[in-house]
């Protein structure tokens, strides 16, 4: 048996931190087992789906680097065949129109609620009824088995026992005519031979309905694994109503966080493989399986996965961290394909960022002027005292070759020992001259990267802001 799998999410927002765990999940499986992996669009909520969000669980999928074997597919393009299927169900005698309005069903629901009986349909319109008028709306429900139990044998959960009769006959399509979500998820299922569900827990109680559709229709029941939801650092249910943005994963590649990290993050929110903490996109499709995921809900802790970004910043190719660091360069107005080298920067900045944004923002002198300095660093070290050492670096840097590192390293050293001061005398005032602030990367690279040109430029501009500076009578 080829193992198939499939995410499954609806076009009604964007890609959620839950919904990201899930796919991962289901694609770590078909992975780890020689399997396919199936992209699936749930869009028969039509008045909430949107282009929108289904653009942007595409780009979720996609920056995660979550590629999927076949999809997507859309449920709103396959209505003929769920009327097909569900006309089978008809003619079957497993499912029937129902007449009850919405009037009845909310009576009815209120009557049991007010007996604290299970609210659920009582079968009303199940023997079969006259319509109210000939053009009666009604819709179409599932005629539920009365009588014994339905066992789910959950790879996460175990055995989990329905009994049917706590189960009422579903509507499986709308008074409009389109299908409900338990009608069409079993109907894909099947024609696209998924063999492992994997989802979160709260469709757990979707799954002996489904099942029992699959039986009337002589389809084998694929094999389901139900995931525990991610709760907050306050206990709740993560989500975008009290949580925000925080739940997205594009909010996450906005905030500057490598998916690596993102991935490495969600695959130990309820899996875990012994006391080990860091995994390669190699290592979790070897070591993955539902068998280690823990029934209980985990807690998404902020922290964490910063601690673990700031990991990958400093572990990874410096190639693969400037390939991400070139969208919040061009964020910020910057075309980092000139001068200096982008991987040349990412490198150098590798041990001072836990994100990308962090790494992008102190990258930016690197690129264009600055408009002023850090006031502190200015005040300390832009003093008149450094007139002297910025004038004799700024002519040898003018003369300087070759323009590497090692060269520059050796003008700072040079101009130190030629006025006896300690390099820190000299390259600090430098530093903040063609940085604006009192940290970078080691003057050599900072320089080097920096380039001549704009290494002149901006200490010509520290020396007049030390004069200007000396004439309103700042200390020396």
């Amino acid at each position: 048996m080829t193992v198939r799998t499939r995410f499954a999410p609806s076009p009604t927002g964007y890609l959620h931190i839950g919904g990201a765990r899930t796919a991962l999940f289901s694609w770590l499986y078909a992975r780890r087992h020689g399997g396919q992996f199936v992209l699936r669009i749930e869009d028969t909520d039509l008045e909430r789906s949107t282009a929108e969000s289904v653009n942007a669980i595409l780009e979720g999928m996609t920056w995660l680097g979550l590629d999927y074997d076949e999809g997507p597919f859309f449920q709103t393009r396959r209505f003929d065949r769920y009327r097909e299927v569900i006309q089978q169900l008809m003619d079957a005698g497993h499912a029937y129109k129902c007449y009850c309005s919405k009037e009845r069903i909310d009576r009815l629901r209120e009557e049991q609620m007010a007996k604290k009986i299970k609210p659920r349909y009582d079968g009303h319109c199940r023997g079969g009824v006259e319509p109210p008028a000939p053009d009666a709306p009604y819709v179409i429900r599932f005629r539920n088995p009365v009588g014994g139990t339905v066992v789910v044998d959950d790879l996460v959960r175990g055995r989990v026992e329905f009994s049917n009769d706590e189960l009422d006959d579903l509507i499986i399509q709308r008074s409009d005519g389109s299908p409900t979500y338990n009608l069409s998820v079993v109907v894909d299922d099947a024609d696209m031979q998924i063999t492992h569900v994997i989802r979160g827990d709260d469709h757990l109680n979707n799954t002996p309905r489904q099942i029992n559709i699959l039986k009337v229709l002589g389809i084998p029941v694929p094999v389901y694994a139900h995931l525990p939801m991610i709760l907050a650092e306050d206990g709740t249910k993560l989500s975008k109503r009290v949580h925000g943005e925080r739940v997205s994963v594009i909010q996450y590649r906005k905030d500057g966080y490598l998916p690596e990290a993102l991935l490495n993050y969600l695959v130990r929110l309820g899996w875990s493989h012994g006391d080990q903490e860091i995994f390669s996109i190699d290592e979790m499709i070897e070591l993955f399986d539902l068998a280690d995921v823990n029934k209980s809900a985990s807690s998404f802790n902020p922290e964490k996965l910063l601690w673990l970004n700031q990991h990958y910043i400093k572990a990874m190719d410096p190639l693969h961290v400037a390939r991400h660091l070139s969208h919040h360069l061009g964020l910020m107005g910057i075309d980092p394909a000139p001068e200096p080298d982008l991987h040349e920067v990412a490198k150098a900045q590798q041990e001072r960022a836990r994100t990308l944004v962090e790494m992008a923002d102190i990258s930016q002198f690197f690129y264009r002027d600055f408009d002023t300095y850090e006031p502190q660093a200015a005040k300390k070290h832009l003093r008149p005292v450094a007139l002297e050492p910025l004038q004799k670096m700024r002519e040898a840097l003018a003369t300087l070759e070759p323009w590497t590192p090692h060269a520059c390293h050796q003008a700072v050293k040079d101009v130190s020992e030629a006025l006896q001061l300690n390099m820190g005398k000299v390259a600090q005032p430098l530093r903040v001259a063609v940085v604006g602030r009192a940290a970078s990367p080691g003057i050599d690279v900072t320089l080097h990267l920096v380039g001549r040109e704009a290494c002149l430029r901006r200490i010509d501009r520290a020396l007049e802001y030390i004069r200007q500076r000396a004439e309103q009578g700042a200390d020396a």
